[in-house]
């Protein structure tokens, strides 16, 4: 489980990134693509083609640091592409249940009654 202190941005990545990307690729692409600072402590999200895999790089203030995730049953979801090289923002909570492999885009709300009795 990745807890995002307060303050930290979860950033998206739209479309499929190689996941042969390690550290320093996924860092360029940050940079080069997303138009954003790799090492501002934010946490940068990345899905393979098939949507099995995904790939979260973040500063940890003393180096960067790499969560990888393959899904053995379904897929993670993953919002239609925009714009190229466009990003997201997410929540803590939306990237929990997407690492969870949950809708994040639409969760089932339960229906809660307004008054007792």
């Amino acid at each position: 489980m990745i807890v995002v202190p307060a303050g930290v941005k979860v950033h998206l990545a739209l479309g499929h990134t190689d996941m042969r990307k390690g550290l320093d690729g996924l860092a360029t692409l940050i940079q080069e693509h997303l138009k954003k600072d790799p090492f501002s402590g934010h946490l940068f999200v990345f899905r393979g083609k098939n949507a099995s895999l995904l790939k979260i790089l973040f500063w940890d203030g003393t180096g960067l640091c790499l969560f990888t995730k393959r899904m053995d049953h379904g897929q993670f979801m993953w919002p239609r592409l925009a714009e190229p090289g466009g990003s997201v923002a997410l929540s803590p909570a939306q990237l929990a249940m997407l690492i969870e492999g949950i809708d994040w885009r639409a969760p089932e709300r339960f229906w809660r009654p307004m008054l007792a009795g």
